[in-house]
């Protein structure tokens, strides 16, 4: 038949346990950067990225639909609040991660981001490419 561009399953298993990883990587490098953020140990960042993978993935949508005129009078500077949103309720889910304020939050969900890219980018999972079977 044709091509399929797909990922075999075991590949995308890793992938998705390695940019976990990652994930754990920003989070601590992003509370050593950020001073108004706490957070307990290295289990409670374990948590913090599961709890944030979570949300961003359920709640975000959710509330970038509902905030489509905000965002759009905007110019898109609202989503820096939607994330801001998403840390804040992260902190209030998970016991060992304290905030100063809401602005510590959107703050944190800034260097958050770019730390992010960066070990994203440093660690090839941006240049990764998707396997391509002939049947």
């Amino acid at each position: 038949m044709g091509q399929i561009n797909e990922m075999p399953l075991r590949a995308q298993i890793w992938r998705t346990l390695l940019l976990f990883l990652v994930q754990v990587m920003a989070i601590w490098l992003t509370d050593q950067i950020v001073g108004s953020v706490r957070i307990q140990s290295l289990w409670h960042t374990v948590v913090l990225a599961a709890v944030i993978g979570l949300l961003n993935h359920f709640l975000k949508p959710l509330l970038v639909f509902l905030t489509i005129p905000v965002t759009i009078f905007s110019l898109g500077l609202f989503l820096l609040v939607i994330n801001g949103i998403i840390v804040a309720l992260a902190s209030e889910i998970v016991p060992g991660f304290q905030l100063r304020s809401f602005g510590a939050a959107i703050w944190f969900s800034i260097v958050l981001s770019l730390v992010s890219w960066a070990l994203e980018t440093l660690f090839g999972f941006k240049r990764m490419q998707v396997v391509i079977r002939k049947e």
